[in-house]
């Protein structure tokens, strides 16, 4: 395991959502399943009590906490997608599977993780500043899912 790792706390449903997340994303596995070797306040003896697994490459842990600590905006994970099939495969597989849509390129799993699908187009212009990023940035306010093609025009100067 890694020395620094993204604790994720879900219900009793850590290991559904790792399987998920490995089944959505390039370089994501579920790595190991540890079940609870006593009751606790979450949870059973036997129950599943962390699930490891990486997103993308990054180091996760899913605790088993029980419905405690719910999650929030506060944190979510950002996908950064190379063209528009990447970016509606992304979403669709999140907000398709009981997720749920916001706004600006983000969306919500149905374990309530949030997740923003961003095409590199998008923070490149971002990054680029002056009127090319307020450009990108007044398109990307109108939107949910991120239309790369409206991006791209409005870092043209064509919105």
């Amino acid at each position: 395991m890694s020395k620094a790792v993204v604790c994720l706390w879900y219900n009793h449903d850590a290991e559904d959502a790792a399987r998920f997340y490995a089944s959505v994303f390039p370089g994501s596995a579920v790595t190991a399943v540890h079940r609870a070797p006593d009751d606790y306040p979450g949870g059973k003896a036997g129950q599943v009590l962390t699930v490891e697994f990486t997103v993308c490459g990054i180091p996760c842990l899913g605790l088993n906490g029980g419905d405690t600590f719910p999650h929030s905006e506060a944190f979510s994970i950002q996908i950064a997608t190379d063209d528009q099939a990447e970016t509606d495969r992304y979403w669709d597989a999140i907000v398709n599977n009981g997720g749920t849509a916001s706004a600006c390129g983000w969306c919500k799993d149905r374990w309530g993780l949030s997740w923003q699908i961003t095409p590199r187009v998008l923070t490149d212009a971002i990054a680029t500043g002056g009127t090319v990023a307020q450009r990108a940035f007044a398109a990307m306010m109108t939107m949910g899912k991120i239309d790369v093609a409206r991006i791209e025009a409005a870092v043209r100067g064509e919105d």
